[in-house]
């Protein structure tokens, strides 16, 4: 029944045209409806303005909206933020893999590890990258599809894994991430609509994300080996596209492989102790204290900042980061291994690896005028109140009002994929209104968390659906966002299913924190 169900969404969505061309007519589409909408006065009042201020949409055919999208074509596409992070990234990542690292890497963790593992630490990886910006989506995405076909099984079925563990399970993590003080910002001045001073710290969630993590891995593990793997079927190398390499035998590691592999480790192990230089603090305790910088250069200068705040440097240059610790390692393993032998070598790997994404960078041009539009519009904004609106009309006062609040965020995480400007919409409704009916704001941003996690993958809007889409089609040449979306379906299902009731469990039957000083009820401050 379940197959069926996935083969004609499959089918259908398979049915649309090309993914560049589904881009742009999306776009077309918003110019349209937003003529429409603005013909017709569409409007909606802000809930994060107290004066009764309209939120409107702005039409694209207008003279102002016509000489907009003339005059920003160009930054719209220079300025996808997806489109540098991973094209820097890829310039190191092309580095590791032409010098043979990767492969050899790759066979050497295939021979050892269980295989019933690999799974599991695919998408436990995917669940705790997020700490590291978008490293989820440029290194482990990729690698998983070249893992799975070096262990003979079907590379999107290891895209999968990875993907619903970096985006799908984006609001569990062991750690605090750059997400948590934006959204806990929101959180606190939507809440002192109700309570002035009311204050919510960075890591109200972390109980609750911890406790998500083992949760979501096992889930991801479930539906990947129950429904995906075998829905997907064997794979065989003629599926992929003219760019798609054999996969690796898996033999032994040579002895000079090893010998590489070894000063490859070394090399990757001085980078990273260059980046904790740079980090600090200094840790006296090591004897070290004149050695290490007492506040490190990728530390925030101000230095009463602390948590995540003071490191927001360092979060920030994640991907340059990326980009030396691939080169370094990639190069040390190539001399090493007689891959690489000089700087000429390194360019070559590099201009191999910008020339695979020619797609994507095609790809990345029409959905970044896609998502401008759509913001520029207003569109995103109105459906989001106007969703709000219709959740507060039910007037349920009960933990089920829950339920359906996170049917809403997950809808609206189809059109604004932004986590933190979903929120500031949102929030200004949702806090008020759930804290007037007895819940805390710590729980009501959990709630929110989850709706806005699990339909990430199923959306083109998420940023870097076009490079998984780009990175996918050398493994199956015919791939399109029916394929995409009917594979990952089932994550979105299972992830909301599982985690609203580990959310009911956690909350309201087991009566736990969902963080640090977290309330479950709200209690209002007493006057004076």
């Amino acid at each position: 029944m379940i197959q069926r169900f996935l083969s004609a969404i499959e089918w259908a969505g398979n049915l649309l045209p090309h993914p560049v061309t589904l881009f742009a007519l999306f776009a077309m589409a918003i110019v349209i409806i937003s003529a429409i909408t603005a013909r017709l006065g569409v409007s909606v009042e802000d809930p994060r303005s107290a004066e009764g201020v309209l939120l409107t949409t702005r039409s694209l055919l207008s003279d102002e909206g016509v000489r907009w999208m003339l005059q920003s074509m160009v930054t719209n596409f220079t300025g996808f933020v997806p489109l540098g992070t991973v094209l820097v990234a890829l310039l190191g990542v092309g580095v590791a893999e032409k010098s043979g690292l990767f492969s050899a890497a790759t066979r050497g963790l295939v021979l050892a590890a269980p295989p019933n593992l690999v799974t599991v630490v695919l998408v436990f990886a995917g669940v705790v990258s997020n700490t590291a910006s978008e490293m989820g989506y440029v290194v482990l995405i990729p690698l998983s599809m070249t893992l799975f076909h070096a262990l003979g099984r079907h590379p999107l079925a290891g895209m999968a894994a990875a993907f619903a563990g970096v985006s799908g399970g984006y609001s569990a993590n062991l750690l605090i991430g750059t997400i948590d003080p934006l959204l806990a910002g929101i959180t606190q001045e939507a809440a002192r609509l109700v309570e002035p001073g009311y204050e919510v710290h960075a890591a109200v969630n972390w109980y609750f994300m911890i406790v998500s993590t083992f949760l979501i891995t096992a889930l991801g593990w479930f539906v990947t080996a129950r429904i995906v793997e075998p829905r997907l079927g064997k794979y065989d190398d003629s599926m992929g596209d003219d760019t798609l390499e054999p996969a690796p035998e898996m033999t032994g590691l040579t002895r000079e492989e090893r010998r590489a592999l070894k000063g490859a480790g070394w090399s990757a192990l001085l980078v990273c102790s260059g980046f904790m230089y740079m980090v600090g603090p200094r840790f006296t305790w090591l004897g070290w204290a004149e050695a290490l910088p007492l506040w490190g250069v990728l530390r925030d200068p101000d230095t009463t900042l602390t948590g995540p705040d003071s490191f927001r440097p360092l979060l920030h240059s994640v991907v340059p980061m990326i980009l030396v610790f691939f080169v370094v390692p990639g190069f040390v393993y190539g001399r090493l291994a007689g891959t690489m032998k000089n700087d000429k070598d390194v360019i070559d790997a590099m201009a191999a690896a910008m020339k695979s994404m020619g797609l994507y960078i095609v790809l990345v041009f029409f959905a970044a005028q896609f998502v401008a539009y759509f913001n520029y519009s207003g569109l995103g904004q109105v459906v989001a109140v106007l969703g709000a609106e219709a959740l507060v009309a039910m007037q349920l006062d009960n933990p089920l009002v829950f339920i359906p609040f996170i049917a809403v965020c997950a809808m609206v995480n189809l059109v604004i994929a932004s986590a933190s400007a979903k929120w500031a919409v949102l929030a200004p409704v949702f806090v008020p209104m759930l804290m007037t009916i007895g819940y805390s704001p710590e729980v009501i941003q959990t709630a929110y968390r989850i709706g806005d996690s699990c339909t990430n993958i199923i959306t083109p809007m998420m940023s870097y659906f076009g490079l998984i889409l780009a990175v996918a089609v050398r493994y199956k040449k015919d791939l399109g966002i029916g394929t995409m979306i009917a594979t990952m379906l089932p994550y979105t299902i299972a992830f909301l299913a599982g985690w609203t009731l580990l959310f009911y469990l956690w909350v309201f039957l087991l009566d736990m924190p969902v963080g640090p000083g977290a309330a479950t009820y709200y209690t209002p401050a007493p006057a004076g």
